[in-house]
């Protein structure tokens, strides 16, 4: 069996086998295309020709030919390892010659959240007020887009999670069904400006946008009615910093970010918002706390009178 062939039954492995998200699996599929090409390049044919050397200096060719950072880099690695663990299982190669292939050091870096004023600057500038009658009759599509920013940063969902919702998963105002990583199924609370601001596009907005389409049971629609994709959905939130003024990069991870850092800095428990996020362990969870920490070293570096020499 070809190459080519060997990493396609890999990939539907993880399709059927193991369930994973479509969006894990284009990525796996992009990392590992380019993996294909590297040892088709190298003269490499089949699996059992690969050595750890070839997969040591692919890695380093990430960097130096494509530009790619340390993460991305221990990404694809993870991916080229997962293939070659496949393939020893499957009885196509006696060893895995990728089991002591080490990626880079990623380094520790912090999320990057902001902060609550200018989430809320953010959401004004995202659309206007459940409450402005007069506003939202002259803008209804960023009625759509305030309620689909109210959302993110009300839950704390993943872009793809939010853009995949169904009318369905409104369980009621004040709870609503994500489904994220490996199809991963959770229950997460609304608060009230985001219920609000849901109510006010489900009721004054979505039935417009749905008498363009063909029924879909997506919860945020296009212009055409058809479910509103992730590059849309980024696109807004582009949009909405650009009107508010704000300096950073904004994206929707940074209202993930933001909602973390802005739930244990008011004093929940950090395995709740492991929970809320959809981790499947805490670990990941804890990064944010070193947000928090930095920023009551700051506050005891200027209040208290023997915090400085």
């Amino acid at each position: 069996m070809s190459l080519h062939r060997q990493i396609d039954s890999y990939l539907r492995h993880l399709t059927i086998e193991r369930g994973v998200a479509k969006n894990t699996l284009a990525a796996y599929s992009r990392d590992l295309k380019r993996y294909e090409v590297y040892l088709s390049s190298q003269g490499v044919t089949s699996p059992s020709e690969v050595t750890k050397q070839q997969i040591q200096v692919f890695g380093e060719q990430l960097v130096t030919n494509f530009g790619l950072k340390a993460t991305s880099v221990a990404r694809v690695l993870s991916g080229v390892r997962g293939l070659h663990r496949f393939w020893l299982l499957e009885q196509v190669t006696e060893n895995d010659v990728s089991a002591t292939v080490k990626p880079p050091n990623p380094g520790k870096r912090l999320p990057k959240a902001i902060s609550l004023s200018k989430i809320e600057m953010l959401l004004t500038a995202a659309g206007p007020d459940p409450a402005d009658e007069a506003a939202v009759a002259l803008e209804p599509i960023r009625v759509r887009d305030r309620a689909l920013l109210e959302l993110l940063y009300a839950t704390g969902g993943r872009v793809s999670e939010i853009v995949n919702l169904d009318l369905d998963d409104l369980i009621d105002k004040s709870l609503l069904r994500l489904f994220g990583k490996g199809s991963k199924e959770r229950v997460v609370p609304v608060g009230s400006y985001a219920q609000r601001a849901v109510e006010n596009y489900l009721v004054r907005v979505r039935p417009g946008l749905a008498s363009a389409g063909r029924g879909t049971p997506a919860l945020f629609l296009n212009q055409r009615g058809g479910r509103l994709s992730r590059q849309s959905a980024w696109q807004i939130i582009s949009d909405a910093a650009s009107l508010a003024g704000l300096s950073e990069h904004v994206s929707p991870h940074t209202l993930r970010h933001s909602f973390a850092t802005h739930l244990l800095e008011g004093g929940a428990d950090v395995r709740v918002v492991q929970e809320l996020l959809g981790h499947s362990s805490v670990a990941t969870t804890q990064i944010y706390t070193l947000v928090t920490v930095d920023a009551l070293r700051e506050i005891y570096a200027t209040a208290h009178p023997r915090a400085r020499r």
